[in-house]
């Protein structure tokens, strides 16, 4: 059975373990990333930091253009374009006179065949932009040893990584997410290696290599990555008519471009592409701002800072977005929108739609709630917590520069992040074309208000990397407001609900949270530099406090109530299908096949 055609409780249980498997690989790779950092930060000064920020910047920059809009495209899986085939799939009508086609081995191929525009993007991109990046950079940096070595290796390495695309839209579409996590995992592995032993090797050797060890590790890392991808994606695609190379698609529908391309995507694709340059203006602007307006060594200290505040969104809340924002494509309709479109195509189909909303709310309500819930926590010991975590792990060079302060500041941001990501990820699922560009429209206001908010805190106010946080949340909270408006508009229109009520954690957590926060801030840092002999005082913050208590009180009914929605889909399922078989697993609200997704 095709993916397309699966129930949507069995694609939650796919998205369930896709979500699964990211998580574990991004916890992976950032334990690995923080455990070489913490060798390489012994080994490098402030400056190089920043400078191997800028190089990152640059490769992040040419693949998202190159890249992202596509990738977006091959998550949607309920477009215009698939309006006939999702109609066939609920149709009683009989399928002997449909054109016989492989539905899908011919819409990854589809994917594939768009991937290869990114590489065609990518291309001049990288080259330009690296010309760029040489002409405006100020002199302290074309003065570090090896810029120009380093820089040809980040682009080669921005190449190579955009050469994996088409088996990347093969392993999407068939959502093999077990693939990627062993593809991403050890090319993270092979550039942490590289990155470290070269440093290591030049100060031993006591050689100034600059940022070169940086770029020694992103050509492990894209070698890798397309080493592994092209070993377990090649032999599936010579077992199907699915290639990875371009071929023309077995269809004689007229909204195909040279037999090879859909229309539909491409328009699509534009679509988002638009609104994508101003969401990665907004996503890397912060980066921008610092690199226009501070030193070397406060871009050091923010990237330092940024990155140890990012881990929690990183490990947690980005492999749950990307999951849910392919899940989402597969149960939001976007072709019938209105609801009386939903008579239109019949009661059957409507029937169906309704219950893919219902379903997608659910798992939207609860994910906001659960990302509540960590954010309490985050909010309440991390401000204090973190800057003492700091310094015991990168050293007094790193305590004495901004970034404790910074990162302090920085967790009271983090859950603006998390709050964003999964409603951007319905939004972008959900969305019309037409929808997506009022939705550009509107990030070239937030675009605006963060580059002046940027522009005050830093230039006028002075307030250095610590304003810029402050500038990221009003960023972040204007987009918040308006993907909230959307989600529940789309919701209302579809019979549906999305309210604070919902989502929010109780009075007496947010209480106790508060209650936890002011006893903490009591204590004048008795510990001295030391944050372990913090933790007896902050378990007994929160047992004061009853935080925990809270906690447990706002997961609890989420557990009965799955507990219960559980028990009634056991009995549905002995009723109908007779003795449960082997092999096959009750979660949630539904029954589901287990079934690997490889």
């Amino acid at each position: 059975m095709s993916d397309q055609r699966l129930p949507p409780s069995a694609l939650l249980t796919r998205s369930t373990k896709g979500a699964t498997y990211l998580i574990l690989l991004q916890i992976g790779s950032r334990a690995l990333t923080f455990l070489v950092n913490q060798i390489l930060l012994r080994f490098l000064s402030p400056e190089l930091l920043g400078l191997s920020t800028q190089f990152e910047l640059y490769s992040i920059t040419v693949l998202f253009f190159a890249r992202e809009s596509l990738r977006v495209v091959f998550q949607r899986q309920n477009d215009e374009a698939e309006a006939m085939p999702v109609r066939a799939a609920f149709s009683t009508e009989s399928s002997e006179n449909a054109p016989h086609t492989n539905k899908q081995d011919g819409k990854a191929q589809e994917m594939v065949n768009l991937s290869y525009i990114a590489i065609g993007l990518g291309l001049p991109l990288a080259f330009i932009f690296a010309a760029l990046y040489l002409r405006n950079a100020d002199t302290l940096v074309l003065e570090t040893p090896a810029i120009q070595q380093s820089l040809n290796l980040y682009t080669l390495a921005t190449v190579l990584e955009l050469l994996s695309e088409p088996c990347f839209a093969v392993v999407q579409q068939k959502m093999l997410y077990g693939t990627r996590a062993l593809a991403e995992t050890l090319a993270t592995f092979t550039r942490c290696l590289l990155t470290c032993g070269t440093a290591v090797w030049a100060s031993k050797a006591n050689i100034a290599l600059g940022a070169f060890p940086f770029a020694v590790g992103q050509i492990g890392y894209a070698l890798v990555l397309d080493i592994v991808y092209l070993a377990r994606v090649g032999p599936l695609s010579a077992h199907s008519s699915c290639s990875i190379f371009i071929r023309p698609i077995l269809s004689h529908s007229p909204s195909l471009l040279w037999d090879r391309f859909s229309l539909p995507r491409l328009n699509l694709a534009l679509n988002i592409y638009a609104q994508s340059i101003f969401k990665h203006i907004l996503t890397v602007g912060d980066s921008l701002l610092i690199a226009a307006f501070t030193s070397l060594q406060s871009q050091g200290a923010y990237a330092l800072a940024s990155n140890y505040g990012g881990l929690i969104a990183r490990m947690v809340f980005q492999p749950i977005e990307e999951s849910s924002r392919s899940l989402f494509g597969r149960l939001l309709p976007q072709a019938i929108s209105p609801p009386e479109s939903f008579k239109n195509v019949g009661a059957k189909i409507g029937s169906a739609y309704g219950k893919q909303v219902d379903q997608a709310a659910t798992y939207l309500r609860k994910l906001l709630h659960f990302y509540f819930l960590i954010s309490i926590v985050i909010v309440t010991v991390g401000p204090l917590f973190s800057p003492l975590l700091l310094r015991f792990i990168a050293g007094s060079r790193w305590s004495d520069s901004d970034a404790p302060s910074v990162l302090a500041v920085y967790c009271y941001y983090i859950p603006l992040l998390a709050v964003n990501g999964i409603l951007e990820a319905f939004v972008s699922a959900a969305a019309t074309p037409a929808q997506l560009r009022v939705q550009s429209a509107w990030m070239i206001a937030f675009s605006a208000a963060f580059a002046a908010t940027g522009f005050l805190v830093l230039k006028i106010w002075d307030q250095g990397a610590q304003g810029l946080v402050l500038a990221n949340a009003v960023n972040m909270t204007c987009r918040i407001i308006w993907s909230w408006r959307f989600v529940g508009d789309y919701l209302h229109s579809r019979s549906a609900t999305l309210n604070y009520v919902e989502v929010l954690p109780s009075i007496g957590t947010m209480i106790s949270a508060l209650g936890t926060s002011s006893l903490l801030k009591r204590m004048e840092h008795p510990f001295g530099d030391d944050p372990w002999c913090f933790l007896p005082d902050m378990a007994a913050a929160i047992f004061r406090a009853k935080l925990l208590d809270g906690l447990l009180s706002d997961v609890a009914p989420f557990f009965r109530q799955d507990e219960n929605e559980a028990e009634r889909a056991l009995n549905t399922s002995n009723q109908t299908r007779g003795p449960r078989k082997k092999g096959t697993i009750i979660t949630g609200a539904q029954v589901y096949n287990d079934t690997d997704d490889s």
